[in-house]
């Protein structure tokens, strides 16, 4: 099993920050078939093989995604489509 934590500090603002989180929640829906749903601010996901949350503050977003075991050998590209996707809405 492999964890895959990420953080970015953002100048969104709360609000926009949960926009950004959502448009990213809606891709990866369509993208790799993942459920997802708010918990006040943390925007829960998991789909097979995988579970993890969104959670955004004033100033940072956080990514937290755990992966089963099919999935722990892509890992490395998983974070860095985390990271490129978070750079690019964040910006």
């Amino acid at each position: 099993m492999s964890h895959i934590v990420v953080e970015r500090e953002h100048t969104l603002g709360r609000a926009g920050a949960r926009e950004k989180a959502q448009q990213l929640a809606e891709r990866l829906a369509q993208q790799y078939a993942v459920s997802y749903q708010w918990d006040g601010d943390t925007l829960e996901v998991k789909r097979a093989g995988a579970k993890g949350a969104i959670t955004v503050d004033d100033h940072k977003v956080r990514v937290s995604l755990k992966l089963g075991l099919l999935l722990s050998g892509l890992s490395g590209t998983i974070q860095r489509e985390i990271e490129d996707a978070l750079d690019k809405r964040l910006a």
